[in-house]
């Protein structure tokens, strides 16, 4: 995956993020760079907790599953430990 961004994009050099870094300077100003970054940020953090949200969605009746098994293999224990 990443190897195909950097095909996509090629390997940038010094003179080329400075160039980068100036046309988003001429497009959305000093004042509004700060905002931007904010906006990026919490978008990132909303999608790892979704992320998050998800995982443990799917984990939970997983662990419960595990749960309930080891709670009816103690029980046939202890039931054939009694019958003995």
């Amino acid at each position: 995956m990443l190897n195909s961004i950097l095909l996509l994009f090629g390997n940038f050099g010094a003179p080329e993020l400075i160039i980068i870094v100036v046309i988003i300077l001429l497009l959305f100003g000093g004042r509004k760079i700060p905002e931007l970054m904010r906006g990026i940020g919490k978008g990132i953090r909303s999608y790892k907790e979704g992320l998050n949200d998800v995982k443990n969605e799917i984990e939970k009746p997983i662990n419960e599953g595990v749960k309930e098994a080891e709670k009816k293999a103690e029980e046939k224990t202890e039931e054939l430990k009694s019958n003995e």
